[in-house]
């Protein structure tokens, strides 16, 4: 096993002091609901073409809109690009108001998203309006459609119509005449056209299901049978004089999942082809779906997720070929989860023209790196060919030959750019040393120019326009200096990280936050901010400025970790040792760090605390349960206590199949340790939670209750997983934490 680590030392701490000068303490108010720390921003509205230019907005005060302003990157200068006067709809005075937009290729038309509904985690479905900046017409597409009902409307590649989905189905509008019709009419509810069931989108990050083809005649689409899907009920108490049921299509941990298939539907005439995908059409996912010219490449990812295949199907027949295979004895992700990521893998794989591949990213040699794979499946190659990995690529520049990537093979806790030729040559840094810490970047289609956006756990995020490769400013952005200035003011001290060793030979890395009166000749109580499962990263060198310092300010330390399974750029090993281990190994590891953090001199041993949400507030009762004498108090929101009650795609992939796997999910579950709680425990959870379900915290009680174990719990009617539902929502969830803190782990230091 190899990694590389950002100390020599076992134990290596980096600091740097603030001026104290404002005494005013840190509140809960005053950080998060007066405004005081609200940081400059640069609104962005994407590239222009090539991406010589890029776009701004700004508010017209005259007629209450948006304009969209054009902003040369070598110049400078600027011109209107749509003004908000124009996109005042016919018997109105004010502009149209919108929540999201999206251009033509050729710029010469933008769909307008608005009066937007939420379904699951975000607002996909609305009404949708377009403006031709040609002929300066502002108009409502599907018109006849239910109010808010439509979802992810597209132009056509001649943008002489448009698709889009509405109530399950697919339909198209002509631009010219006005009229649509539809190309699908089964979708119902359990048959799903051009759009994805709750765990496709939350697990695989599907939420648009078509795509046009290249020439515009053929649209192909995911249909999803969720037909034998069992409802989850959630329970509605409050609005209204009798309670009634919320259903949510909700496939289980050991439930088979949705029956998915891949169509072609003719755009001239709707008559449709299944793609004749071999396998098992519920025992397969198919997460990933796009045209490579004028064929459709299925991804196809079996129910343990070990195994992936690529297949190239041709429309007109359906019939599919195999150009690729995969396989992992642990599991495959299709998702990109990097922090650092701004291209998801959903949008599918680039095609490199000059090579005639298809870029593919695996983690086969141990790293993440990417490939190039043939799409008449003649062979493959590795394209960033070195000994440390990709956290994420952002794309193939065909025309300079070369690709952009963030990686960080020194510091798993940071981000920087770096590139490489397509068809040989050394990976090259390009983010300067001065940038140390979280790198991001949108680059221009051309490839020329990006917007970089940087932090560190000791300066806020600044925001500048830089030429590519050289890294030259070409002029910042936002430079939140008044933000910084307020900063230095205030009397804390800044993060400040180091690692420690468990096991002999891993390196876990630790981020630290001190009270602001912080005496080093006293000791403080600890909380320790937990998530720890494949989904998410905690420990990184990024600009926080949140609850954390809040409970710094009361007279606790507070620490973050990573252990083994997080998704650090630490390699294959790293993250997959996971496998069929969560609710013991990240316990694990979690609990050896805390002993090897505690023992510094400042800390107090025997006050110490543990939080986290979702899989956070999962390790909380993890570590609560299974290491009594380290931890004291825990505060756990959303967890999910029994392994076996989360959903199929998520808990499959890291823990298998529970018909074959089931005593990893007993011995991973927080139930099965509850019998062990010795210290104080405040349990949080909305009823209305369709993600992770209030079902696993009423377990849990039961649980609890058997061992006469003592404990505090809040419960919030219909409120989701984030728990911000209804007025004052979540000002009540962290104060009801900052008081539990408060009453159960005695602050400031001895």
């Amino acid at each position: 096993m190899r990694f590389f680590f950002f100390a020599v030392l076992p134990l290596f701490f980096f600091s740097v002091k603030s001026f104290a000068q404002d005494p005013e303490p840190l509140t809960l108010d005053r950080l998060w609901y007066s405004g005081e720390f609200r940081q400059e921003g640069f609104r962005s509205a994407g590239w222009y073409q090539d991406g010589d230019w890029y776009i701004t907005t700004e508010r017209s005060k005259e007629f209450s809109g948006t304009n969209f302003i054009l902003n040369n990157c070598r110049s400078g200068k600027t011109k209107t690009l749509l003004a908000a006067e124009k996109l005042i709809p016919e018997g109105e005075d004010v502009a149209l108001s919108w929540e999201s937009y999206s251009w033509s290729e050729d710029f010469s038309k933008i769909l307008f998203f608005r009066n937007t509904k939420r379904v699951w985690r975000t607002n996909t479905k609305g009404d949708y309006w377009l403006y031709d900046l040609k002929t300066e017409k502002l108009r409502q597409i599907g018109k006849d459609m239910p109010e808010s009902s439509m979802m992810f409307a597209k132009l056509s590649p001649d943008h002489k119509s448009v698709a889009y989905v509405s109530e399950f189905n697919i339909y198209i509008e002509d631009l010219a005449t006005g009229r649509s019709r539809a190309l699908t009419e089964d979708g119902d509810g359990d048959v799903i056209n051009g759009t994805f069931d709750w765990v496709y989108e939350e697990e695989f990050s599907c939420q648009d299901g078509f795509r046009w083809s290249p020439d515009g005649k053929t649209i192909a689409f995911w249909q999803v049978d969720a037909t034998e899907i069992r409802d989850f009920y959630m329970i509605n108490n409050t609005d209204s004089l009798y309670p009634f049921l919320v259903p949510v299509q909700y496939p289980k941990a050991g439930e088979d999942p949705s029956r998915v298939r891949v169509a072609c539907v003719d755009v001239a005439t709707a008559k449709r082809t299944w793609m004749d995908v071999p396998g098992d059409q519920i025992q397969n996912y198919i997460p990933r779906m796009q045209w490579v010219d004028n064929q459709v490449l299925v991804q196809q990812l079996d129910r343990r997720q070990q195994n992936l295949k690529f297949w190239i199907c041709d429309p007109a027949t359906g019939m599919s070929t195999k150009i690729f295979e995969e396989s992992d004895p642990a599991y495959i992700e299709v998702s990109n989860n990097d922090l650092s990521a701004t291209r998801s893998t959903v949008d599918g794989m680039p095609y490199i023209g000059s090579t005639g591949e298809l870029a593919h990213v695996s983690e086969k040699d141990g790293w993440r790196h990417l490939y190039g794979i043939k799409p008449d499946g003649s062979g493959e190659r590795t394209i960033t060919d070195f000994d440390f990995e990709m956290a994420s690529f952002y794309d193939i520049y065909d025309d300079q030959g070369v690709v952009y990537f963030n990686a960080s093979p020194d510091n798993p806790t940071q981000r920087y750019l770096y590139s490489q030729r397509i068809k040989d040559g050394e990976p090259k840094r390009l983010t300067p040393d001065k940038y140390a810490g979280m790198n991001r970047y949108s680059v221009s289609p051309n490839g020329k120019y990006a917007i970089h956006t940087h932090s560190s756990a000791t300066q806020p995020r600044t925001i500048h326009l830089v030429s590519l490769p050289s890294h030259k400013i070409i002029r910042t952005l936002a430079a939140n200096k008044s933000f910084t200035e307020k900063m230095d003011k205030l009397a804390y001290p800044d993060a400040e990280f180091m690692n420690v060793t468990i096991d002999g030979d891993i390196e876990i890395p630790v981020n630290i936050t001190k009270p602001s009166n912080f005496d080093p000749g006293k000791k403080y109580p600890i909380i320790f901010y937990v998530y720890s499962e494949p989904w998410g990263q905690t420990c990184v060198d990024g600009w926080s400025f949140g609850y954390s310092r809040v409970l710094a300010e009361m007279g606790y330390v507070v620490a973050t970790m990573d252990n083994r399974g997080t998704p650090c750029p630490r390699g294959r090993e790293w993250r997959k040792s996971c496998y069929r281990q969560l609710g013991r190994i990240n316990i694990a590891d979690q609990a050896k760090a805390c002993a090897e953090v505690v023992k510094q001199p400042y800390i107090d041993a025997d006050r110490v605390g543990v939080w986290g949400w979702s899989g956070g507030g999962t390790t909380t009762l993890g570590l609560l349960f299974q290491y009594p004498e380290q931890y004291h108090v825990g505060v756990a929101v959303a967890p999910v206590p029994d392994l076996t009650l989360y959903d199929n795609v998520y808990q499959e992939r890291y823990m298998g199949v529970p018909q074959e796997t089931l005593e990893d999910y007993v011995a991973g579950s927080a139930v099965t340790h509850a019998k062990n709680l010795e210290g104080d425990l405040l349990l949080i959870h909305g009823t209305a939670d369709d993600n992770v379900h209030y079902q696993g915290s009423e377990r849990l009680i039961n649980e609890l209750v058997k061992h006469n174990k003592m404990f505090s719990f809040m419960s919030y009617p219909n409120r989701s997983h984030g728990i911000y539902e209804g007025e004052g929502t979540s000002k009540h969830v962290y104060s009801t934490m900052l008081k539990f803190w408060e009453d159960h782990l005695e602050a400031g230091g001895k």
